[in-house]
């Protein structure tokens, strides 16, 4: 691999928008790293044009699990790099509020909690990130929370933390039918 950059970049116009709009979450195995396909035509790999979904036995079909976002959600990626040994990772963080508590999300929540979850985060601007590509993502913080004033958070608040040897892979679509095509076409549960 080699160090050397190869492009620059102009300033961009201010044509958007930050702020997440969705996630969807696969539950970590559905596929392997033989199962990615990059975008190489620029000689990199940081574009996925399609996954090849495994359905979990006992089911014919995969599924992705989409949660509805609105409010103070976000997603960051820090940079960990060390010239002494050597190093660089990419330490990705997920944080979202899901409003109003129900028997189903509480059942959801711990699950997620047990797991590793690989997620695509879907940002106002209509760009598509995988998070947890390789490793999954980890629920590493969290509050189950009923406030205290009536205008308070009744919910779940969750961080979401995955270490990956790359960022957040940008995916090959635009719009949630692009994005099941390129995943092999699961079906998409909310509820």
């Amino acid at each position: 691999m080699s160090c050397d950059i190869s492009h620059g970049r102009l300033e961009p116009c201010k044509d958007v928008v930050g702020g997440l709009k969705n996630i969807y979450v696969l539950n970590y195995g559905q596929y392997d790293e033989t199962d990615i396909t990059y975008d190489t035509a620029l000689g990199y790999e940081d574009v996925i044009t399609a996954i090849t979904l495994t359905p979990i036995a006992p089911a014919l079909t995969s599924f992705i699990y989409k949660f509805e976002l609105k409010g103070t959600n976000s997603f960051e990626t820090t940079i960990t790099s060390s010239r002494e040994n050597g190093t660089t990772f990419f330490e990705q963080v997920l944080s979202v509020q899901l409003k109003k508590q129900d028997g189903i999300t509480h059942k959801q929540i711990k699950l997620l909690s047990y797991g590793r979850p690989n997620i695509i985060v879907e940002t106002n601007a209509g760009q598509y990130f995988i998070a947890g590509l390789l490793r999954g993502m980890d629920v590493t913080a969290g509050t189950i929370s009923n406030g205290t004033a009536l205008g308070d958070m009744n919910g779940y608040s969750l961080t979401f933390t995955g270490q990956e040897a790359v960022p957040a892979n940008f995916l090959d679509c635009t719009t949630e039918a692009q994005l099941v095509a390129l995943l092999g076409t699961p079906q998409v549960v909310t509820n």
